[in-house]
């Protein structure tokens, strides 16, 4: 089910319209430009087309990659090697495998981001593009000095300008469609929290590999265009400090923006040109370009955001969560809570340890959460709480001990499998990448499990802002609040809340609580809360689990353990809890 166009009406031929309007600008463009500068047009839309590839790894998926014009290359070489061998299909089936050869090396390229990042990363992406950049020196590109003739009827430079504007049209629109897909959803989270992706169920290799295999196939198609501009490409023209240049520029335009890439492209033309036209060598827009980035990230700003919060600034405001406790008359008409008396486990913690170094965390933990549900987890600080929860949500799965969801042993799933088998979690730190929007986030995180109707409903019962609402303006308080309400549209068997009250004020406090009584009736789903306000602890929970030092130190009825006056001791300190 694709839960976006259904749930969040969309115009979905918007795209396409822009597309042909902006074929038929190109068209008007490419014969009226004056003959001395359509080859420098050019060379503008086929960098707005590198850039907005690297836009996908760099701006969306938040990886550093300094190598793409090292995939551009591979996109030569493929157009090179199949003119000089004249590989029937011609100049439109080179394009397409280009795009397939680049998108593969940058697949194997990318493998080194499933354990790398931030600088480390570039390292790696810089080294390759330092090897293939001194490679192509030494080699140069198949059949040196033979012509890529250009396809019919596109031959002079005037149509080919028309033809790499169509070739960007067409990519844009696909790139658009991705952004907003489930997949680019997933690059923007792993961009934000690799942790937070799992949690949705979303596979974090996957995520990284495909952001970096998209760019790199765009940056092929780029670099096949350069051989039918130039009719025969030069190692001059990919060599690794323009990688690193693009980079700097993406950063600085905001390239994960289609009309920024655009912005950039220009920018990639214009500076070398204005300097050579003021007679100052070319190689100083390097300079240009490098200040201009050390500005973006020192600033942690880029101009495409800046240019679009401008335009949105008189319409945008902070919205917080509408959430209100309900009345007497609500409450009645709810009726009353439900009690699980159901004996059938959601989750089974048995006998879990889990040692770090000499320092025991967990001592042979023994927890269980019934169909239906709502248990309690609590204890002091240190007490292995969070230790526990990253256990049973697989992001520590160095432990001994079972750990079983509805009777199956998932010690060995990874935490986007546990996600997917129905076991979901939120998190004490914020998660919610801000760059999506409430639906978009709603969306990657349900999986298509709820309807339309469903999720609306959800919605209003939990008071979060409207689908349209950016994350970015939404109030922490409010975040936590948008987290559960996604995880429970995914509809799990067990939702593990880590102090999801915090940022709430105390009348949201009351209201959040009133709500999640009625979860596992409306939802269908079990709770286990860890939280450190007992209030909270005491209106939602049937049950109780007290763990202090790793160890169990009781468990039972919430009154029944709050009122022992260990707990209390270990607890608070005090001989009675409050």
């Amino acid at each position: 089910m694709r839960l976006a166009r259904n749930v969040f009406p969309s115009r979905v031929w918007t795209p396409f319209v822009f597309g042909l309007v902006a074929i038929a600008v190109g068209w008007l463009v490419s014969i009226l430009l004056p003959q001395t500068i359509v080859f420098l047009a050019i060379s503008a839309v086929i960098a707005t087309l590198t850039l907005l590839g690297l836009g996908i790894v760099t701006g969306t998926a938040g990886m550093i990659v300094l190598s793409q014009l090292t995939f551009a290359a591979v996109g030569a070489w493929i157009m090179s090697f199949f003119t000089m061998h004249e590989v029937p299909g011609g100049f439109y089936l080179y394009l397409v495998v280009a795009a397939v050869a680049a998108g593969v090396v940058g697949l194997l390229i990318g493998l080194p981001a499933l354990r790398l990042r931030g600088v480390n990363l570039a390292v790696v992406t810089l080294g390759f593009a330092a090897a293939a950049d001194m490679t192509l020196g030494k080699t140069q590109f198949p059949g040196a000095g033979q012509r890529v003739p250009r396809p019919e009827p596109f031959m002079d430079d005037r149509a080919f300008l028309f033809f790499t504007i169509i070739v960007l049209v067409v990519v844009a629109v696909i790139v658009f469609f991705l952004q907003n897909s489930r997949l680019g959803s997933s690059w923007r989270s792993v961009a934000f929290s690799e942790r937070g992706t799992a949690a949705a169920g979303s596979n974090v290799r996957t995520a990284k590999l495909s952001a970096f295999a998209v760019s790199a196939a765009i940056a092929g198609i780029s670099g096949a265009l350069i051989a039918g501009q130039v009719g025969a490409p030069y190692a001059s023209s990919f060599t690794t400090i323009q990688s690193l240049a693009l980079y700097v520029l993406s950063i600085v335009a905001g390239t994960h923006l289609v009309e920024m890439a655009l912005f950039g492209g220009i920018l990639w033309v214009l500076i070398p040109e204005l300097l050579k036209r003021w007679g100052i060598p070319q190689d100083w827009g390097f300079v240009v370009f490098g200040v201009l980035g050390i500005q973006a990230l020192t600033t942690n700003s880029n101009l495409g955001q800046d240019i679009r919060n401008a335009i949105a600034r008189r319409r945008r405001k902070t919205e917080e969560a509408k959430l209100v406790p309900f009345t007497d008359e609500q409450l009645a008409e709810l009726g009353p809570v439900g009690v699980s008396e159901s004996d059938k486990s959601v989750l089974e913690v048995e006998d879990v340890s889990v040692t770090f170094g000499s320092i025991k965390a967990l001592q042979n933990v023994n927890l269980k959460v019934s169909e239906g549900e709502i248990v309690g987890l609590i204890g002091p600080n240190g007490a292995g709480k969070s230790t526990l929860v990253d256990t049973v949500s697989g992001f520590l799965p160095s432990h001994e001990g079972t750990v079983r969801l509805s009777g199956e042993n998932i010690n060995k799933l990874a935490p986007n499998q546990r996600a997917t088998a129905g076991l979901r979690r939120t998190f004490q730190q914020d998660r919610v990448p801000p760059t999506l929007s409430v639906g978009d986030y709603i969306e990657f995180v349900a999986q298509g499990a709820s309807t339309r109707d469903e999720i609306r409903e959800a919605l209003e019962f939990f008071g979060c802002p409207s689908p349209r609402t950016r994350i970015r303006n939404v109030d922490v308080g409010t975040r936590r609040i948008i987290e559960v309400t996604a995880h429970l549209l995914a509809k799990p068997k067990l939702l593990v809340l880590d102090e999801p009250a915090a940022g709430l004020s105390h009348e949201e406090h009351i209201a959040f609580g009133q709500r999640l009584q009625r979860v596992p009736e409306r939802f269908g789903t079990a709770i286990l809360i860890i939280e450190h306000d007992l209030d909270l602890v005491r209106t939602v929970c049937q049950r109780v689990t007290v763990l202090d030092f790793g160890e169990l130190l009781a468990e039972g009825g919430v009154a029944e353990v709050l009122d022992n006056p260990e707990v209390a001791k270990a607890y608070m300190g005090e001989t009675e809890l409050l």
